[in-house]
Protein backbone atom coordinates (compact mmCIF):
# COMPACT_ATOMS: atom_id res chain seq x y z
CA UNK A 1 0.00 0.00 0.00
CA UNK A 2 1.10 3.49 -0.78
CA UNK A 3 1.51 5.88 1.67
CA UNK A 4 1.29 9.82 0.51
CA UNK A 5 5.32 10.33 -0.28
CA UNK A 6 5.37 7.19 -2.49
CA UNK A 7 2.47 8.46 -4.12
CA UNK A 8 4.40 12.18 -4.85
CA UNK A 9 6.96 9.99 -5.71
CA UNK A 10 5.51 8.40 -8.74
CA UNK A 11 5.73 9.07 -12.44
CA UNK A 12 1.94 9.16 -13.30
CA UNK A 13 1.06 11.38 -10.38
CA UNK A 14 4.25 14.00 -11.75
CA UNK A 15 2.69 13.96 -15.05
CA UNK A 16 -0.41 14.66 -13.87
CA UNK A 17 0.33 17.43 -11.92
CA UNK A 18 2.93 18.68 -14.98
CA UNK A 19 -0.53 18.52 -17.20
CA UNK A 20 -3.04 20.45 -14.81
CA UNK A 21 -0.39 23.31 -14.49
CA UNK A 22 -0.01 23.16 -18.23
CA UNK A 23 -3.77 22.97 -19.10
CA UNK A 24 -4.34 25.87 -16.34
CA UNK A 25 -1.58 28.04 -17.61
CA UNK A 26 -3.04 27.62 -21.54
CA UNK A 27 -6.72 28.39 -19.92
CA UNK A 28 -5.48 31.75 -18.82
CA UNK A 29 -3.64 32.36 -21.60
CA UNK A 30 -6.33 31.68 -24.00
CA UNK A 31 -8.64 33.39 -22.27
CA UNK A 32 -6.60 36.95 -22.05
CA UNK A 33 -5.90 36.13 -26.22
CA UNK A 34 -9.64 35.99 -26.68
CA UNK A 35 -10.90 38.83 -24.06
CA UNK A 36 -8.41 41.13 -26.33
CA UNK A 37 -9.82 39.79 -29.49
CA UNK A 38 -13.37 40.42 -28.86
CA UNK A 39 -12.66 44.08 -26.81
CA UNK A 40 -10.73 45.08 -29.63
CA UNK A 41 -13.26 43.96 -32.54
CA UNK A 42 -16.03 45.57 -30.15
CA UNK A 43 -14.32 48.95 -29.51
CA UNK A 44 -13.60 48.88 -33.63
CA UNK A 45 -17.30 48.51 -34.15
CA UNK A 46 -17.93 51.72 -32.29
CA UNK A 47 -15.17 53.85 -34.05
CA UNK A 48 -16.73 53.10 -36.82
CA UNK A 49 -20.18 53.52 -36.58
CA UNK A 50 -20.62 55.93 -33.61
CA UNK A 51 -23.47 54.20 -31.80
CA UNK A 52 -26.33 56.30 -30.56
CA UNK A 53 -27.33 52.72 -28.60
CA UNK A 54 -25.68 49.34 -28.07
CA UNK A 55 -25.85 46.37 -26.80
CA UNK A 56 -23.31 43.42 -26.30
CA UNK A 57 -24.31 39.92 -25.01
CA UNK A 58 -22.31 36.94 -24.41
CA UNK A 59 -23.94 33.97 -25.97
CA UNK A 60 -20.77 30.98 -25.49
CA UNK A 61 -18.83 31.48 -22.52
CA UNK A 62 -15.25 32.47 -23.98
CA UNK A 63 -15.72 31.50 -27.92
CA UNK A 64 -19.12 33.52 -28.17
CA UNK A 65 -20.45 37.46 -28.20
CA UNK A 66 -23.24 39.66 -30.03
CA UNK A 67 -23.32 43.31 -30.94
CA UNK A 68 -26.10 45.47 -31.40
CA UNK A 69 -25.14 48.44 -33.20
CA UNK A 70 -27.93 51.68 -33.53
CA UNK A 71 -25.56 54.26 -35.26
CA UNK A 72 -25.66 57.66 -35.17
CA UNK A 73 -27.36 60.12 -37.60
CA UNK A 74 -26.69 57.63 -40.41
CA UNK A 75 -29.21 57.86 -43.97
CA UNK A 76 -28.39 54.33 -45.06
CA UNK A 77 -27.93 52.15 -41.95
CA UNK A 78 -30.29 52.18 -39.62
CA UNK A 79 -28.74 48.68 -37.46
CA UNK A 80 -25.81 46.97 -37.52
CA UNK A 81 -25.82 43.02 -35.78
CA UNK A 82 -22.06 41.32 -35.45
CA UNK A 83 -21.68 38.13 -34.11
CA UNK A 84 -18.10 36.75 -33.18
CA UNK A 85 -17.38 33.22 -32.45
CA UNK A 86 -14.03 32.44 -31.20
CA UNK A 87 -11.53 29.29 -31.26
CA UNK A 88 -11.55 27.65 -28.06
CA UNK A 89 -8.06 28.65 -27.04
CA UNK A 90 -9.00 28.29 -23.10
CA UNK A 91 -9.69 24.65 -23.84
CA UNK A 92 -6.11 23.07 -25.24
CA UNK A 93 -7.42 19.99 -25.63
CA UNK A 94 -10.60 20.36 -27.97
CA UNK A 95 -8.26 23.51 -29.31
CA UNK A 96 -6.85 20.67 -32.57
CA UNK A 97 -10.34 19.58 -33.10
CA UNK A 98 -12.10 23.45 -33.08
CA UNK A 99 -9.13 23.89 -35.85
CA UNK A 100 -9.59 21.44 -38.05
CA UNK A 101 -13.40 21.82 -38.07
CA UNK A 102 -14.03 25.51 -37.46
CA UNK A 103 -10.51 27.02 -38.69
CA UNK A 104 -10.25 30.12 -37.63
CA UNK A 105 -12.31 32.98 -35.53
CA UNK A 106 -15.16 34.49 -37.43
CA UNK A 107 -17.16 38.08 -37.22
CA UNK A 108 -20.21 37.96 -39.08
CA UNK A 109 -22.25 41.62 -39.77
CA UNK A 110 -25.43 41.95 -41.00
CA UNK A 111 -26.12 45.86 -41.96
CA UNK A 112 -29.55 46.69 -41.30
CA UNK A 113 -30.63 49.35 -44.01
CA UNK A 114 -33.19 51.99 -44.46
CA UNK A 115 -35.53 52.27 -47.25
CA UNK A 116 -33.95 55.21 -48.60
CA UNK A 117 -31.47 52.38 -50.49
CA UNK A 118 -34.27 50.17 -51.43
CA UNK A 119 -34.69 51.76 -55.36
CA UNK A 120 -30.22 51.82 -55.78
CA UNK A 121 -29.39 48.24 -54.44
CA UNK A 122 -29.35 45.42 -56.69
CA UNK A 123 -27.28 41.97 -55.89
CA UNK A 124 -23.68 41.41 -55.50
CA UNK A 125 -21.38 39.09 -53.49
CA UNK A 126 -17.50 38.95 -53.64
CA UNK A 127 -16.72 35.74 -51.88
CA UNK A 128 -13.62 33.81 -51.11
CA UNK A 129 -13.81 30.48 -53.24
CA UNK A 130 -12.69 28.17 -50.15
CA UNK A 131 -15.97 30.36 -47.77
CA UNK A 132 -17.95 29.53 -50.19
CA UNK A 133 -18.29 25.89 -50.20
CA UNK A 134 -18.93 25.97 -46.25
CA UNK A 135 -22.31 26.04 -44.43
CA UNK A 136 -24.11 29.67 -44.21
CA UNK A 137 -22.26 30.79 -47.26
CA UNK A 138 -24.96 30.19 -49.90
CA UNK A 139 -26.16 32.28 -52.41
CA UNK A 140 -29.98 32.28 -53.28
CA UNK A 141 -30.16 33.65 -56.48
CA UNK A 142 -27.38 32.48 -58.39
CA UNK A 143 -30.16 32.25 -61.60
CA UNK A 144 -29.68 35.96 -61.96
CA UNK A 145 -26.41 37.03 -61.17
CA UNK A 146 -23.35 37.00 -63.25
CA UNK A 147 -20.38 35.03 -62.32
CA UNK A 148 -16.56 35.84 -62.74
CA UNK A 149 -13.27 34.38 -60.79
CA UNK A 150 -10.46 36.65 -59.92
CA UNK A 151 -7.19 36.34 -57.86
CA UNK A 152 -7.30 39.01 -54.95
CA UNK A 153 -4.11 38.90 -52.75
CA UNK A 154 -2.84 35.61 -53.63
CA UNK A 155 -6.45 34.07 -52.65
CA UNK A 156 -10.14 32.77 -55.66
CA UNK A 157 -12.26 35.04 -55.48
CA UNK A 158 -15.53 34.77 -57.06
CA UNK A 159 -17.82 38.15 -58.13
CA UNK A 160 -21.15 38.26 -58.62
CA UNK A 161 -23.23 40.78 -60.04
CA UNK A 162 -26.47 41.70 -61.12
CA UNK A 163 -25.85 44.72 -62.81
CA UNK A 164 -22.68 45.99 -64.72
CA UNK A 165 -22.76 48.72 -62.60
CA UNK A 166 -22.45 46.42 -59.18
CA UNK A 167 -19.79 44.66 -61.09
CA UNK A 168 -18.19 48.43 -60.93
CA UNK A 169 -18.73 49.17 -57.44
CA UNK A 170 -18.17 45.79 -55.89
CA UNK A 171 -14.18 46.21 -57.91
CA UNK A 172 -13.87 49.59 -56.28
CA UNK A 173 -14.23 48.00 -52.78
CA UNK A 174 -11.37 45.39 -53.66
CA UNK A 175 -8.99 48.45 -55.01
CA UNK A 176 -10.03 50.17 -51.86
CA UNK A 177 -9.45 47.13 -49.64
CA UNK A 178 -5.94 46.32 -51.76
CA UNK A 179 -5.66 43.24 -50.18
CA UNK A 180 -8.42 40.65 -48.68
CA UNK A 181 -6.50 40.59 -45.63
CA UNK A 182 -9.70 39.38 -43.46
CA UNK A 183 -12.24 39.86 -45.59
CA UNK A 184 -13.97 36.17 -46.80
CA UNK A 185 -17.58 38.02 -48.56
CA UNK A 186 -19.10 41.07 -48.71
CA UNK A 187 -22.60 40.68 -49.91
CA UNK A 188 -25.19 43.35 -51.26
CA UNK A 189 -28.69 41.54 -50.65
CA UNK A 190 -31.64 44.39 -51.85
CA UNK A 191 -34.60 41.77 -50.94
CA UNK A 192 -33.56 41.72 -47.91
CA UNK A 193 -32.27 45.41 -47.22
CA UNK A 194 -29.12 44.01 -45.87
CA UNK A 195 -25.38 44.33 -46.18
CA UNK A 196 -23.53 41.14 -45.15
CA UNK A 197 -19.67 40.99 -44.26
CA UNK A 198 -17.94 38.36 -43.20
CA UNK A 199 -14.45 38.53 -41.83
CA UNK A 200 -11.73 37.10 -39.33
CA UNK A 201 -11.38 39.43 -36.54
CA UNK A 202 -7.55 39.70 -36.47
CA UNK A 203 -5.82 41.87 -34.16
CA UNK A 204 -5.14 45.11 -35.60
CA UNK A 205 -7.29 44.63 -39.10
CA UNK A 206 -10.95 44.76 -38.12
CA UNK A 207 -11.19 48.69 -37.91
CA UNK A 208 -9.75 49.69 -41.09
CA UNK A 209 -11.00 47.02 -42.87
CA UNK A 210 -14.81 47.56 -41.91
CA UNK A 211 -13.36 51.26 -41.85
CA UNK A 212 -13.06 51.26 -46.19
CA UNK A 213 -15.97 49.02 -46.75
CA UNK A 214 -18.30 51.67 -44.54
CA UNK A 215 -16.71 54.51 -46.45
CA UNK A 216 -17.33 52.64 -49.70
CA UNK A 217 -20.65 51.58 -49.10
CA UNK A 218 -22.09 55.26 -47.98
CA UNK A 219 -19.96 57.09 -51.22
CA UNK A 220 -21.67 54.42 -53.15
CA UNK A 221 -25.41 54.92 -51.38
CA UNK A 222 -24.91 58.98 -51.75
CA UNK A 223 -24.03 58.70 -55.44
CA UNK A 224 -26.90 56.03 -56.19
CA UNK A 225 -29.64 58.33 -54.11
CA UNK A 226 -28.97 61.55 -55.65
Amino acid sequence: MLNGSDVVSQPMFVVFVFATILLSLGYFRGRRKNQRIVATALKSLEAVFEPKDQQFTNIGGLTGYHANIIPKKNRFIKRVDATITLLPRHSWLYLPISRMIRKFDRMFMVWHLTGKCSKALVEGHLIEAGYSKMAGARILNLDILEKEQLTWGGKIFFLYSQTPEIRETLLICKEKLGEPGPVRHIALVPEQERVFVFMIPKLGTVQPTVQIIFDWFIAFMEKATR
